[in-house]
């Protein structure tokens, strides 16, 4: 176990370095292209920074590995004057012809620009192999609504959606004019939301589809507590599928004839949004026969099951339960077009922009995350799946 662990740790920093060092490097590349091409004087292409490795010289330029192989850099003194980080010149500045603007603007923005490239890059990999999404954060169904929650000062307050109308069924489709198409955008649009009411009120406007109609609501975000962000308090929907049982003959469920894999679609008639959803009807029938739809595969059928407390703290507390051990969540690849995954970046990264500098936004500086967090995240998404730790990337380049 201990040597697995270490496996995955070293894979995941060797992954932090390969993708995070290389957007560096990427970007360097492109202002070193950039320079040679309009003649200016390149002292030093360093890959990595630190101390010199190793090194060669070619072309009147100096080329090295350096200690710490984040990214790199590249030494042009007559663009700007940086031997505090890429240390001393072999020549003085002050010797060195002046560049044109043009020369400036062109040898600034490639750097950029091949960051864009290497993000298409990156998008044509990933539209080739996918990546893997929970079909939670596809649904952009409202599958529970929070009675409360904790403000930023400690009061306890109806949550925003409980107290506007907003339904369990729900399915938002744009977010203050936005479309969304996954928790994560629909998420991410509110977050970022700059509504405010002339009372002073924040205000999101919703775009959603309830029985089957298309209407618009005004809804009044609160900020959470524990984010600091705008929340409605609401989770997604989600299929209620079996996983796995208690292993005992007397378990509800196992007396019921519950199997793995079926999907629990209606309870007392009721039908069933998502996994907290479910566990109210179980709290609501407490102690009693609960009349659960069960689908198995493409056939329905119906099974009244005792909803039992078990223990589950050495204390003695107990919760509400019919014998279901594990829920089972469905898991599948997704190939995004390239261009429609780097247009969903640049309009995350405009919205976050947006709300930086609008006086009706939460979002501040102190959100924003530098390389340690950006380390921590690639970090984060290599152990769970490299294919996402590629996504991020592209945001990030």
């Amino acid at each position: 176990m201990q040597l697995a662990s270490l496996f995955s740790s070293a894979w995941a920093i060797a992954a932090i370095v390969a993708l995070f060092g290389g957007s560096i490097f990427i970007h360097e590349l492109g202002h070193f292209l950039a320079a040679k091409r309009r003649g200016l004087y390149i002292q030093r292409f360093s890959i990595g920074f630190g101390p010199k490795i190793f090194g060669w010289k070619k072309g009147g330029v100096e080329y090295r590995i350096s200690l710490l192989p984040f990214g790199g850099y590249v030494a042009l003194p007559q663009l700007a004057d940086m031997r505090g980080i890429e240390g001393q010149l072999d020549i003085d500045p002050s010797h060195l012809k002046p560049i044109s603007y043009a020369d400036k603007i062109i040898v600034a923005v490639m750097g950029a620009v091949f960051n864009v490239l290497f993000a298409l890059a990156l998008a044509l990999v990933i539209w080739k192999v996918g990546y893997p999404v929970s079909s939670i954060e596809q649904s952009t169904k409202i599958g529970y609504i929070q009675e409360s929650f904790q403000l930023e000062d400690g009061t306890i307050v109806e949550s925003p959606a409980k107290r506007e109308g907003l339904q369990m069924g729900d399915k938002i489709i744009a977010v203050d004019g936005s479309p969304v198409d996954s928790w994560t955008s629909l998420r991410q649009s509110l977050v970022v939301g700059t509504g405010t009411e002339s009372d002073g009120r924040r205000v999101a406007r919703l775009t959603l589809i309830r029985n089957g109609e298309e209407m618009d609501l005004s809804i009044h975000p609160e900020i959470s507590g524990n984010t600091g962000f705008r929340h409605l308090g609401i989770a997604p929907a989600v299929p209620v599928i079996v996983d796995t049982l208690f292993d005992d003959p007397n378990a509800p469920a196992v007396r019921a004839g519950i199997k793995p894999y079926d999907e629990i679609v209606k309870a007392n008639g009721s039908a069933v949004h998502s996994h907290n959803h479910f566990y109210n009807l179980l709290s609501e029938n407490a102690g009693k026969t609960i009349e659960l739809e069960i689908k198995r595969g493409e056939d329905t059928f119906s099974a009244a099951v005792d909803v039992v407390n078990v223990r589950y703290t050495t204390r003695g507390d107990t919760i509400p339960s019919i014998g279901i051990a594990k829920y089972y969540y469905d898991t599948y690849p997704i190939y995004p077009d390239p261009l429609d995954q780097i247009k969903r970046h640049i309009t995350m990264t405009f919205q976050t922009l947006k709300a930086l500098i609008h006086p009706g936004s939460e979002i501040s500086l102190k959100h924003m995350s530098g390389p340690v967090g950006i380390s921590r995240v690639l970090y984060a998404t290599t152990v769970i799946d490299f294919r996402i730790a590629l996504w991020f990337t592209v945001l990030i380049n």
